[in-house]
């Protein structure tokens, strides 16, 4: 793979390619605000806005710099991908408007949400993430417990959704996650590898964030279902109200009982956690009736 990128500009926003590539399609859609260019799946995005409506629009088929793949895989994915923004559909999930071919690759088209990324790796990489006070996530972790809470419900009731719908969430974690913080709303912004029922890991490593992957994520032939989902659940907990990876009650910000249904999920042997998202949720609400 060749280091050798060329810049690209439209609009007056500039972004990285590895090669020229065309963009006349898009200016049908509006003008060009911002743009996603470091992203590792191969999709490229951008904002647009048109006669006062922003729209958010993932597109592959360009030769982005961060993709180890070519430009015709990841279209293929964005394409797998589409009809679970369908068959998803949820008021905590981004809105797909439309899809279409463009030029050489694919287009989709989402509802903008004002929102930022918990896991801005291209602007706040870490230790940047968790130190600096202008990282979405760190400014995250400042809000009052029971904001983070609220955040934390819309998650869960989008997986129990998830969950009830026949699918499983594979590569869900804090950068799938998007919260405005002037409206305090939160919304799940890519779920592009979530996977129909059952599901069996044919990878050994899925793909995925290891801060949340449950041991079957890195087991090849494992089963990848709702006691999956329940630890991912957890660990998410785990990174919203207390130490991530330090899973100690010391570095717990919200009450014993909820400490307690969090660690449940994220128990190594399978069997010792909840058995399904929906029980994980229903402990968790019932654990907050202790709380202030």
């Amino acid at each position: 793979m060749t280091n050798h990128s060329v810049t690209v500009s439209l609009d007056g926003i500039s972004f990285q390619l590895k090669e020229p590539h065309p963009f006349d399609w898009l200016r049908e859609l509006g003008r060009v605000f911002c743009v996603f260019d470091r992203q590792d799946s191969g999709n490229l995005s951008f904002g647009v806005q048109q006669g006062g409506r922003k729209k958010f629009v993932k597109y592959a088929g360009a030769p982005t710099v961060a993709f180890t793949g070519t430009p015709q895989e990841a279209v293929t994915r964005l394409k797998q991908a589409l009809p679970l923004y369908e068959a998803l559909h949820h008021p905590q999930l981004i809105r797909l408007e439309e899809h279409f071919e463009a030029n050489n690759g694919y287009a989709a088209v989402f509802d903008w949400f004002d929102g930022e990324c918990l896991h801005p790796h291209w602007s706040f990489p870490p230790p940047q993430k968790y130190t600096h006070p202008d990282s979405p996530f760190f400014r995250f972790r400042q809000l009052p417990v029971i904001d983070r809470l609220r955040s934390l419900d819309d998650i869960f009731s989008f997986h129990v959704h998830v969950e009830a719908s026949g699918y499983v969430a594979i590569d869900f974690y804090d950068g799938s996650i998007l919260y405005d913080f002037k409206k305090g709303l939160t919304k799940i912004c890519d779920i592009d590898l979530y996977r129909r029922k059952p599901f069996i890991n044919t990878m050994g490593r899925l793909w995925g964030s290891s801060r949340f992957m449950s041991p079957e994520e890195f087991e090849l032939g494992a089963d990848i279902d709702a006691r999956t989902n329940v630890f991912n659940m957890g660990a998410i907990a785990f990174g919203l109200l207390g130490g991530e990876r330090d899973r100690s009650n010391s570095k717990w910000e919200a009450g014993k009982k909820l400490y307690e249904a969090a660690l449940q999920a994220v128990q190594p042997d399978r069997n010792e956690r909840f058995a399904s998202v929906a029980e994980f949720y229903a402990a968790w609400n019932s654990a907050r009736s202790f709380n202030p």
